[in-house]
This record gives structure tokens, C-alpha cells and sequence, in this order.
């Protein structure tokens, strides 16, 4: 039985450990033993407790594996993904870190691994769509995303649950948003160009700019990109003032003679409210709508997924939509599906032939349903 190493053991990624551990045998690691001890009893997982930020500790842990899985938060993703990549491993890493994966690419080549980056749903599900549509068009013209997870209930103050990191859904408010218009790249805040949508099955949510192109501006050569993130109207505006009131800033200031980081002290008082209580329902929806030319003509195809929490497993929707594109992905660098070597972000994985499919049937197998229309003119 094929080794993997699965690093955070948090809501995404103890279900990439347990849809993993049906096939093979897991390592699962992570800093906090209340998350290792919800493991406890589940067939071919074993628990380690470390400190992965330790020199020499996630060369450890990878040493004996197959495949190495990181799930850790954004702010530390990009060291450890290099140093898996130095201990010569393949990699599916779903880490939302704000530096350029590529800049490792050189070093995946050189080491001759295979490493899957932003191996989520968005990213990652939509990449891979945009791979797949790069491949089936003559032209891709446009690329428009939206996305987001929620509470079934909505709460006030927030009316918002963090479904994955905490720590990386306030990066998602402050970090610049990309996108591609009329073939130029435009920097815009995030939360910004805000607008209400309806959408199938949930009603009108409010849509903002984040930074979710990625890696898409570099490898799609599309005039127009875009990624917009969801949430319940009147969220974003809430999140602004905080943003600019400095509730966000990392840069430490002086409170009755002590240096206080103002994003700590929010993230402390504010995640209390945001954390997903066991049992609790979330949703995530996504809709991407690619344009684009065949043969001469115009073509859209329109993606929409909505999916809920799994009330018979108890895994919410986004470590269902997030943490099991990763395992699948995970099983096609194993099976050989995909091989390429360096940093492959996902739209690489679209573009190779059979993946696309195998992971939609893969997706059905845990009832999560993706619908397309196309379009023609």
C-alpha cells in the first residue's frame, strides 16, 4: 500500500486524509492534537503531533512517503511546499500562500517531482475547467468565476462562517485582486466592484474582487479574467470598514504601553463568532462561464455547481468541494494520469488528456454534481 503524508489535519484537510486512507496508508500531521485525536479510530491513519515550522521536521515526516499532501495555512505554505520539493517528493498542495509558486519551478524540475499547486476548488475546480475549455476552443476570450462558501444560516453581525483557514479568508480581504481585462493585468482592493447576483437554488448574493486569478494570468491567454468571491449581501461593506478603520493591519501599534498587532487582536474576537460548530450546514456554490471560438463560431459554457454538507460523513461542503479535488488529484499523479514534472497549477492538469473526465466521474462518486450549458452562435 502507497504511502501519503498529509500536512493539517483542519476541516479540509481530515477529509483529504479519510477519502485518501480508503486507498492508502496516511501519515497525518498537524500542531494541534485535538484535530489528530478526531482521527482516532480511522483505518489506516496514524497521528503525529509536530511543529512542522521546525528545522528539519517536515523532511522528517516525508522521508518514507509516496506523495506528500500539504494542507497547511497560507502564511506558512510556501516554505513548506520547498522543502518538500527538496526532499525530492510529489506534491498536490491546496496552501493559498501569496508568493509566486512558480518561483520554485526551476527547483521541482531540478529534484524531478511532480507538484500540483492551488489544488482546490477555486482555485483549482475552475482551473481545471479553464485547462480543459483552453483545449476544446480554438480562442478562449473570457474567463468570469464566482465562488464562494456559507452558513445555510445567516447570523448577525457577520452572517458568515469561516469553511476553511480563518487566517487566509482575511488575507482573501486585504491581499490586491488581479484580473485580466482587454489583455492587460488590473490591480484593484479587494472587496471592491461590488454587485448582486441571483443564483440557482440560493438566491441573490453579493459578488467582490478577489485575488483568485492566480496563476491563470500567466498560462491563459484570455483578453478578459476574472474572479469574483460570495458572500450574503451586506458582508462585504462590514469587512471594508474594518479593512479601513486599520482592524486589519499587521503593523503593530501602542495600546496603554503595549505593541498590539491590530490583526491579531481582530482575528482572536472575531474567529469565536466565525467558527463552524460540528453539525453545522454550509454550502458552496460556483458558477464559471468561459467564452470563447470554435471553428469560426462564438461558444459559452457555463459551469454551476452547488453543493451542500454531508450530513450522513458530518464534512462540510468546502472540505467536500476543496479537500476532494485534492485527494482526487492526488490519486492521478499516483495512478501516473498526470506526470508532468515542476510546478503544475491545475489548469495543467485540464489539459492533459483524461483527467478532466476522471475527475468528474470522480466527483459523482461523492455525489458532488457539476451541470454545463453551451451556448452557441
Amino acid at each position: 500500500m502507497k504511502k501519503i503524508t498529509v500536512l493539517g489535519a483542519g476541516l479540509v484537510g481530515s477529509a483529504i486524509i479519510k477519502d485518501l486512507a480508503e486507498e492508502y496508508s496516511i501519515t497525518a500531521v498537524d500542531l494541534n492534537q485535538k484535530l489528530l485525536d478526531k482521527l482516532v479510530g480511522v483505518p489506516n491513519v496514524i497521528s503525529v503531533q509536530a511543529n512542522l515550522r521546525e528545522p528539519g521536521k517536515v523532511e522528517e515526516l516525508v522521508a518514507d512517503s509516496d506523495l506528500v499532501v500539504s494542507a497547511v495555512p497560507g502564511f506558512m505554505g510556501f516554505e513548506t511546499l520547498k522543502r518538500i520539493i527538496e526532499s525530492e517528493k510529489d506534491v498536490v498542495d491546496i496552501a493559498f500562500f501569496p508568493e509566486e509558486a512558480l518561483e520554485l519551478d526551476a527547483l521541482a524540475k531540478e529534484k524531478g517531482v511532480t507538484v500540483i499547486v492551488d489544488a482546490g476548488v477555486a482555485p483549482g475546480l475552475c482551473n481545471i475547467m479553464a485547462g480543459y475549455l483552453d483545449l476544446q476552443l480554438d480562442q478562449v476570450n473570457e474567463y468570469l468565476c464566482f465562488v464562494g462558501g456559507l452558513p445555510k444560516t445567516r447570523e448577525w453581525p457577520y452572517e458568515y462562517k469561516a469553511v476553511f483557514s480563518p487566517a487566509d479568508v482575511l488575507e482573501e480581504y486585504t491581499r490586491p485582486a488581479r484580473y485580466v481585462a482587454y489583455g492587460e493585468e488590473v490591480i484593484r482592493p479587494a472587496l471592491s466592484e461590488v454587485e448582486l447576483i441571483d443564483f440557482p437554488g440560493v438566491g441573490t448574493l453579493e459578488a467582490f474582487n478577489t485575488d483568485g486569478i492566480r496563476s491563470l494570468i500567466r498560462t491563459l491567454d484570455a483578453p478578459f479574467m476574472k474572479e469574483k468571491t460570495l458572500r450574503y449581501p451586506g458582508h462585504t461593506n462590514l469587512m471594508r470598514i474594518f479593512r479601513e478603520s486599520g482592524f486589519f493591519s499587521q503593523k503593530a501599534i501602542e495600546v496603554d504601553g503595549q505593541k498590539v498587532v491590530p490583526l491579531s487582536l481582530t482575528s482572536k474576537l472575531m474567529f469565536k463568532d466565525w467558527e463552524l460548530k460540528e453539525g453545522e450546514a454550509d454550502f458552496t456554490v460556483m458558477q464559471v462561464d468561459i467564452s470563447g471560438s470554435k471553428g469560426g463560431k462564438k461558444e459559452k459554457h457555463s459551469f454551476y455547481l452547488l453543493d451542500e454538507y454531508d450530513n450522513e460523513k458530518q464534512v462540510t461542503s468546502m472540505a467536500r468541494t476543496t479537500g476532494y479535488t485534492c485527494s482526487i488529484l492526488a490519486r492521478q499523479v499516483l495512478k501516473g494520469l498526470f506526470s508532468q514534472k515542476g510546478i503544475c497549477p491545475p489548469e495543467f492538469v485540464g489539459r492533459t488528456e483524461g483527467c478532466y473526465e476522471d475527475l468528474i466521474s470522480e466527483y459523482e462518486k461523492r455525489n458532488i454534481l457539476i451541470t454545463e450549458t453551451i451556448t452557441k452562435e
